[in-house]
């Protein structure tokens, strides 16, 4: 009967600061599902990052890959503030200069 109780509590504890974190997230102004997205897009940063080191060794299929990943994390980045993303700023603006250099490339030789 004590371990019932026990996680009766431990399953209220959770519930409570599952809670918590939303109702700070809606504080600062955003939706759990843009705050969600902003974490993927985080990781999906670490990837493009190391890719865009090598990014003139890519061939046209990466290249598209590359854009579209960087696209779709361009987007969940806008939906959060820039307060907490400030440490990542390095990475996203080689990740963004990458990303306009392969765009400018593409463009070039289709009008080549």
């Amino acid at each position: 009967m004590v371990v019932l109780y026990i996680l009766y509590f431990l399953v209220l504890v959770i519930v409570a600061l599952i809670g918590y974190a939303v109702l700070q997230i809606k504080l600062v102004g955003m939706n759990v599902k843009d705050f969600w997205s902003f974490i993927e897009a985080n990781q999906t940063l670490d990837k493009l990052y190391v890719l865009s080191k090598r990014y003139q060794n890519m061939n046209a299929q990466q290249q598209i890959i590359f854009l579209y990943e960087a696209e779709r994390m361009f987007d969940a980045f806008e939906k959060v503030p820039s307060a907490l993303w400030e440490e990542e700023y390095d990475k996203y603006s080689i990740v963004l200069e990458n990303y306009r250099n392969i765009k400018m490339n593409r463009w070039i030789k289709a009008n080549a």
